[in-house]
Parts: C-alpha cells; sequence; structure tokens
C-alpha cells in the first residue's frame, strides 16, 4: 500500500530560483495527482492544468485542496468515474507573472524619419522595458505551447524587433522636431507601452513600463548642429562663410612660414573690422535742421570686396584697406591672382590698377644692414 500510495502527488508547487523563467512545467512524469492533493500558487504566480491538449483550469494565488467542487472543467473532461474519488492525470504548468525588468532594446539599423527643421535624418535609439503576463492561458496556446522551461530569452528578440517596428511608427506620428527629442523621452516611451501592450494582449503580455535610453544622431547631422550652435554665439557674421574664415585664422597660425602668417595676418584684419562692425550697436544720426534750400549730401561709396589666390586656394573677402595689410607682410605680390565682382576672369595684380596703385604706398623692404 506504501508503494501504491507513493506514485500519487500531495504537493504541487514551484519555487523559482531564477530570474528568467516564465514557465515552468512540474515533473509529473508517470505519477498521478492524488484526489485531494494541494496545490500551492504563489504571489507572482498562476497554475495551468492541462488535460489531454486542452486548458482545463487556471488558479490564481492561493493554496487549493484538488476536489470535483474547484475542478470542474477537468471533471468534465476526466468523466471522473467511481464516485469522483480515482487519481487523475494532468499537466500543471506554473507561470509567473511578476514584472521582467531587465529586458533591452536597441535598433540594429537606423530609423529614417522626417524632421521638420533637418529633412530627412537617420535615428538609432536604445533603451530598456519591462514586461509581464496577464493572460497565461493564452501565453501557453501562442507562444509557451508545450516548453518545459521557457525562459525570457525565447521572446525577447520577438518583442525587440516589435518595438524597433512601432519605433519608428512613434517617431514619425509624434510631431516633435528633432533637436526636442530628449525632453520628450518620457511621453515617448510611455506612448510606445501603451501601443505595445494592445500588440501583444492575443498573446497575454503587457509592456508597463518602456524606457527610452539614448536618442543618436548621425555624425554629420551632430557637427551640423554644433556648428550652428556655435553661430547662435558668436552672432551672424553674415552667415556661415564667415564662421569658416574665423577658422580658417587658426589653420593659418598653424601653418609655418611666412605665407601661413601673412594670410593669417590679413584675413585676421578684414574679419576684425567685420566684427568690430557687426558688434558695435548702431546707433541712429541724429541729423541737424537744414536748410531747404541745401541739397542732401550723397551716401558714402560702397567698398569693393576683392578675392585673391594664394597657394592654389581661394582668400577673400577683403577691401582696399586689408589688401594694403597683406601687401605689407608679402602675402599679396604684383604676380598673385586677384577677382572682384564684374571682372570676367582672374587677373595678375599688377594688370589692375585700382590694386596696382596699392603697391605705390607701401614702402620697400630696407636694404641688408652691415
Amino acid at each position: 500500500m506504501d508503494r501504491i500510495r507513493g506514485e500519487f502527488i500531495d504537493i504541487i508547487e514551484w519555487t523559482d530560483d531564477s530570474r528568467d523563467t516564465i514557465v515552468w512545467r512540474f515533473p509529473r512524469h508517470e505519477n498521478e495527482i492524488k484526489m485531494g492533493a494541494k496545490l500551492v500558487v504563489r504571489e507572482s504566480q498562476t497554475a495551468v492544468f492541462v488535460n489531454e491538449g486542452q486548458i482545463a483550469d487556471v488558479f490564481t494565488p492561493g493554496t487549493y485542496t484538488l476536489e470535483t467542487q474547484n475542478l470542474p472543467v477537468l471533471s468534465t473532461l476526466k468523466g471522473w468515474k467511481y464516485g469522483f474519488h480515482s487519481p487523475f492525470k494532468a499537466e500543471v504548468y506554473f507561470v509567473t507573472t511578476r514584472q521582467f525588468t531587465d529586458l533591452k532594446w536597441g535598433t540594429q539599423n537606423p530609423v529614417i524619419v522626417r524632421d521638420p527643421e533637418f529633412g530627412m535624418v537617420r535615428l538609432r535609439a536604445f533603451g530598456a522595458f519591462a514586461a509581464r503576463v496577464v493572460d497565461a492561458a493564452a501565453l501557453l496556446r501562442e507562444l509557451a505551447g508545450t516548453d518545459p522551461q521557457f525562459r525570457t530569452e525565447e521572446v525577447q528578440e520577438y518583442l525587440r524587433q516589435l518595438i524597433v517596428g512601432r519605433l519608428a511608427t512613434a517617431l514619425a506620428t509624434a510631431g516633435v522636431p528633432m533637436l526636442d527629442l530628449a525632453t520628450r523621452q518620457d511621453g515617448l516611451g510611455a506612448r510606445l507601452a501603451g501601443a505595445l501592450t494592445e500588440e501583444l494582449a492575443p498573446v497575454g503580455i503587457a509592456v508597463p513600463k518602456f524606457i527610452i535610453e539614448n536618442i543618436s544622431l548621425p555624425p554629420e547631422v551632430e557637427a551640423a548642429v554644433d556648428a550652428r550652435s556655435r553661430m547662435g554665439i558668436v552672432g551672424n557674421l553674415d552667415q556661415y562663410t564667415q564662421l569658416q574664415a574665423a577658422d580658417a585664422i587658426g589653420d593659418a597660425a598653424r601653418n609655418p612660414g611666412a605665407a601661413g602668417e601673412g594670410v593669417g595676418l590679413g584675413v585676421g584684419m578684414a574679419l576684425g573690422r567685420r566684427m568690430a562692425e557687426g558688434l558695435t550697436p548702431q546707433q541712429p544720426p541724429v541729423a541737424a535742421p537744414a536748410p531747404a534750400a541745401t541739397p542732401a549730401a550723397p551716401p558714402p561709396l560702397p567698398q569693393q570686396q576683392w578675392f585673391i589666390g594664394v597657394g592654389g586656394a581661394q582668400q577673400g573677402p577683403y577691401d582696399s584697406a586689408a589688401l594694403t595689410g597683406l601687401i605689407s607682410v608679402g602675402t599679396l605680390t604684383r604676380t598673385t591672382l586677384v577677382w572682384q565682382n564684374g571682372m570676367s576672369g582672374w587677373l595678375p595684380a599688377e594688370q589692375v590698377p585700382e590694386v596696382e596703385r596699392l603697391f605705390g604706398s607701401v614702402p620697400p623692404p630696407l636694404p641688408p644692414q652691415a
């Protein structure tokens, strides 16, 4: 009688010693569950009874005595004979319903979105999310099946692909400029969590928390954002051309030789004058009342803007004063090519009267001293 009594299972329970098991099948083997056995379902667990491939009953946390009263579906399927006191065979699956918070996601390939300011931009993003089982029966039917130990790694890739597919739609329909995404990550995460929970409802999984840790831009877009920030700090400087001229000063200063020093000096003089003009507040002139018969004075003549070719590279624009400075340091010679608006092509400085006369105002170099 002891041997026969040992073939029957008295207590059915599961203590989870892992952190990644979603479904665990009770190892019944050839034993039968005794009528009146105890079923212990702990918090964050759900027990599912499966008989002959059909889900019979689902038990929430608590302690149960397995009798006909709390197994009506199973008793109907088995046909409980012999006064409903015979043992029965059934598969018992324990499903973890706690949150799995160590799940990561990321975009293997960039997501292309259309930004109102920068146009089409490629974005990469990564973060974490939490998932939990809300319908144990649906999970067994759709994902776990008869797997004796269904782990998070078996469903994580499916969830990641689903997230990436939803991410592009969420970013495109959010209507948030690219530069404001960092301040709207919490809102986007909550929106994606709701969309993913609705998408995963048929398989019994919910996403209670979705975290976007970072949204990164391509290097060329980051460089453009940095350049625009620098322009906002320095000022207009006649738009981006003057910003590039400012960078050229440092490059010329690092270039050894008299040519590099001359270029740096000439460009520095011209750029310094433009910065002073641009940053000095312009006060409206207060004109004294003049007799009605006195004609108005003509406006000042516009300064000519010149470009020069140094070492095969175009430099400028310079006004006449800047050209004089370049001549004094030897950067601009009579054979240097010059050009201004209205000329059909580049010409040596000595063939352009407006530039040729500037050489006469610069004294020649001193003779060698004994």
